[in-house]
């Protein structure tokens, strides 16, 4: 098998592991969070109609009542959506809520109820963050070709530009297609299907969203007459994690460029290009072959580093 072929094989292998991951996870939260609040729901019914059939209301029994009712609301069940019959804790809504979590955005919105749902939450945690963040990485690294190295390739080759010019003009422009097609389409779209949202509101999730902040005061999908609730919340998940990994990208860009302009030296930080070869080095160094320990106690050849300077591809 060609090595790229193999290398794709194993990447799209790997992003089908993370998607039964999160589908597991999604299953294990549906069952265990769902009759609980289930109950919580039938519970806040019945409060609120022994509520009503009072004659008489006192301080007391309203604040009781108010108390029961915002406490409900913290875990995402509110008393004025019982009879749409919306669950947090569908099949999508769990998928959502396990990608949430995973990517550490946490909207907050929707929280386990039960100590089972919160323990495991902690252990789904402790696994799904560092292989989101592998996942995350896996990708961008396959990214980095076809969006920076071959744009680059042809700004100097083509154009004549010079590293540091061509770094810069490549950083804008694809920082431009990142604020159209990750930020102002997609809050076009979520203004459309958010009755409640303007533009300047999904503008704002979107920039939450994808820099993890996850405030929760905007959450899509969410409104009782949401047609096709579970679909779109599928394709905000898909969003969401195709949204981080171009943040990624160009953060990784951005590191590239600051090398470029001086700047990882002048604070004093790894270069881009070194991260990658700290990355190729094995952590255990094979010790079978005669010239291992003169090999690990050589210093490496500078010019036989790849230089983000000069691009041959």
């Amino acid at each position: 098998m060609p090595p790229l072929l193999r290398t794709c094989s194993l990447l799209a292998g790997f992003i089908l592991f993370y998607i039964v991951y999160l589908l597991l996870g999604a299953l294990v939260f549906s069952y265990i969070e769902g009759p609980v609040e289930e109950k919580l729901r039938i519970d806040l019914t019945t409060l609120k109609q022994q509520f009503l059939n009072q004659t008489c209301i006192n301080v007391t029994q309203l604040d009781a009542f108010l108390e029961r009712v915002l406490k409900a609301n913290k875990y995402g069940v509110s008393v004025l959506r019982n009879a749409s019959g919306l669950s947090n804790w569908d099949l999508a809504s769990s998928l959502f809520f396990a990608n949430t979590l995973v990517t550490t955005v946490g909207y907050g919105h929707t929280t386990p109820l039960s100590d089972a749902g919160k323990a495991f939450s902690i252990v789904y945690a402790l696994v799904g963050v560092p292989l989101t963040m592998l996942v995350l990485a896996a990708c961008v690294h396959r990214l980095m070709y076809p969006m920076t190295h071959w744009p680059l390739g042809l700004l100097q080759q083509r154009a004549g530009l010079q590293p540091r010019l061509a770094s810069l003009l490549h950083f804008l422009m694809l920082l431009v297609l990142v604020v159209l097609c990750f930020f102002a389409v997609p809050a076009l779209v979520f203004s459309t299907m958010e009755h409640k949202w303007s533009f300047l509101d999904a503008f704002y999730f979107c920039f939450i969203s994808l820099c993890t902040i996850g405030l929760g005061d905007f959450v899509p999908g969410e409104q009782p007459d949401q047609k096709y609730r579970g679909l779109y919340k599928i394709s905000v998940m898909v969003y969401l994690f195709v949204g981080l990994m171009v943040m990624f990208l160009v953060l990784r860009t951005f590191h590239k460029m600051a090398d470029l302009y001086g700047l990882t030296a002048f604070f004093h930080l790894p270069s881009c290009d070194e991260d990658l070869a700290e990355d190729k080095e094995p952590i255990v160094a094979e010790m079978g072959e005669e010239d291992a320990p003169e090999a690990m106690t050589r210093p490496l050849d500078p010019s036989s580093q790849v230089s983000y300077n000069t691009i041959s591809r």
